[in-house]
């Protein structure tokens, strides 16, 4: 399978451009006060769904033969890649199956169901769920849509990344939360393709850091588990796609304590205004934990999502 590169993100574009609204590049004088640095904020928690994920789907989705569509698409999730299917689903006509783990974020369940999506509740965590996908796509015939190994995925993500630039065409940093690392991978593309010098920084929370021991190490490392409160980030096993792309563009990656990332999203709220999930938040707590070399530079922080259930919510900020 091919790697995706600019022409594809920019093919992207295009097609979402009537379904999907560009998101904001803001700036925040706390945030910069906190940092040091010139912040901007992409809001891609502005989404109708509340995350980014949805420029992959709409344009994965958007774009399969008639008789594909006709069959159904097919994913495992902990929520946002499954209200993209669902939402690109449910825009085109097409029936999206979505596996989730037991114990999953209820409300990121329920916005699944609400979108059109035949829900299945599989295994202890995605990398289980991954397994009934397979399972059930031998079986039906459906598509089945990984949330990283997918060249268009990768492409309609990188969208936004090339709103970054276009925006900040010097951008000095850029930090993007990873789970199995399809924006930061749209943001490689792009980069590269734009051939920007833009330090590329992907954050992992370290109860969760398969993507980062593999790409520091060189080689494939899995855990044995991801209990992660960044529940966008709980993934156990890298994607081949993903990992490859990470390793040619990538400049750092920085892992983030629970703490860490629960003081995030405080002050994500706090300083924006904006709800924001845990894996959202990581971006902001990578930049507090590397702020010394961020010094006077333009930094972008990609704010993924804002898909957080009431319960976190209120743990956290109470």
């Amino acid at each position: 399978m091919s790697l995706p590169a600019l022409a594809q993100v920019r093919k992207a574009r295009s097609f979402i451009g009537p379904y999907l609204m560009p998101t904001p590049l803001h700036r925040y004088p706390s945030l910069e006060r906190l940092l040091g640095a010139e912040v901007h904020i992409k809001h891609e928690n502005h989404h109708l769904v509340g995350a980014f994920k949805v420029r992959g789907g709409v344009y994965l989705v958007g774009t399969l033969p008639a008789t594909q569509k006709r069959r159904g698409v097919i994913g495992a999730t902990r929520g946002n890649h499954g209200q993209s299917l669902a939402y690109a689903g449910r825009l085109f006509g097409v029936k999206a199956v979505i596996v989730v783990p037991h114990g999953n974020n209820p409300e990121k369940n329920e916005a699944m169901r609400l979108l059109g999506a035949e829900l299945i509740e599989h295994g202890r965590d995605f990398d289980e769920a991954v397994k009934l996908v397979e399972e059930l796509t031998r079986e039906h015939g459906y598509r089945y849509v990984h949330s990283a190994n997918e060249p268009k995925l990768i492409a309609g993500v990188g969208t936004y990344s090339l709103e970054v630039f276009e925006r900040l065409p010097d951008a000095g940093v850029m930090i993007v939360p990873v789970g199995l690392g399809s924006g930061i991978s749209g943001a490689c593309v792009v980069a590269e393709g734009l051939k920007k010098k833009t330090r590329l920084v992907g954050v992992q929370a370290e109860a969760a850091s398969a993507v980062a021991q593999s790409w520091r190490s060189g080689k494939v490392v899995s855990t044995r588990s991801a209990d992660t409160v960044a529940d966008g980030l709980a993934t156990r096993i890298p994607a081949e796609m993903t990992l490859e792309i990470m390793r040619r563009r990538v400049d750092e990656m920085v892992t983030v304590s629970e703490q860490e990332i629960t003081e995030a999203v405080r002050l994500m709220i706090q300083s924006t205004h904006n709800l924001v999930e845990p894996a959202g938040a990581c971006a902001l707590a990578a930049a507090l934990k590397i702020r010394q070399r961020l010094a006077g530079k333009k930094v972008v922080l990609v704010q993924t999502g804002a898909n957080i259930d009431w319960a976190t919510l209120r743990r956290i900020v109470l």
